[in-house]
């Protein structure tokens, strides 16, 4: 949430920005959008993760079982990110847009109910094509995210092994989660803040809307507020992406050990 708001316009570090929400909105505030926020999780990261591990395993196989090189890897991961955006896209755009929703005049908020709610209006005031609107940038961003994500934890095990760590042990797993987490959020975010800005661009008093597409929004943040606009809020989405990956990746190898002791 905070995240997003910074991405938005919203000044001040990013504990003035939440203590802002939650005087303004209450401490749910903070939460606004959950249920969007899960079913992208249910579908989106579920999608990559699964599309990841059976694409690795076929080239792996291809490559008679030895370690894949690193751009292997990272086209793995690039494929996984892409497929699995189109998944999540609509619970994103309504991700987004719940969370933005407070930033805007009262008149022109949506006050979607919840996921499900936005989801339905959606498509009843767009169309179906509605719930796939930034799904260029999200598809471009989740590529970035999973490459930086998949493959640079994949290369830092195997490093961390190399230097002598046992295999899947706990420095290997929680090391490679941890240096997945940082490349992941480096990788990702100025993918992620053109994505927000087009999901929640509105059209203006004239009907037209501020950016044509993905490619005019990063070329006009570009020239008119410089590179490292892109990079806003920095901080906050590293502490944000950043544990997520490395709990996620976690979470994924102790899945693997117990489907491996058990047979499965």
């Amino acid at each position: 949430m905070v995240k997003v708001r910074l991405q938005l316009g919203a000044h001040g570090s990013p504990i003035t920005v939440a203590k802002d929400i939650i005087a303004k909105e209450g401490f749910g505030g903070l939460y606004c959008g959950l249920s969007a926020g899960l079913l992208r999780q249910a579908t989106y990261t579920t999608a990559r993760l699964g599309i990841f591990n059976n694409i690795s395993t076929y080239l792996k196989k291809a490559n008679d079982g030895k370690p894949l090189p690193l751009w292997q890897k990272a086209a793995a991961g690039l494929t996984a990110g892409g497929l699995g955006a189109l998944v999540g896209s609509p619970a994103d755009l309504t991700l987004i847009r719940m969370q933005a929703d407070a930033t805007m005049p009262a008149a022109a908020r949506r006050n979607y109910k919840n996921v499900g709610d936005a989801m339905i209006r959606i498509v009843k005031e767009e169309g179906p094509v509605g719930l796939f609107r930034g799904a260029g940038p999200t598809v471009v961003r989740a590529m970035a995210l999973n490459m930086g994500m998949l493959a640079s934890n994949d290369q830092a095990k195997e490093m961390l092994e190399a230097a002598g760590f046992p295999k899947g042990g706990n420095a290997v797993v929680l090391g490679g989660a941890t240096i997945a987490g940082f490349f992941a959020s480096a990788c990702s975010l100025p993918f992620d803040f053109v994505k927000t800005r087009i999901q929640k661009m509105e059209p203006g008093p004239d009907g037209k809307f501020p950016y044509k597409g993905p490619a005019d929004c990063a070329m006009k943040t570009l020239t008119q507020e410089g590179p490292l606009k892109f990079y806003t809020g920095f901080p906050t989405y590293c502490v944000r992406i950043a544990p997520h990956v490395a709990i996620t990746l976690v979470m994924l190898e102790t899945i693997n050990s117990w489907e491996t002791k058990m047979g499965l």
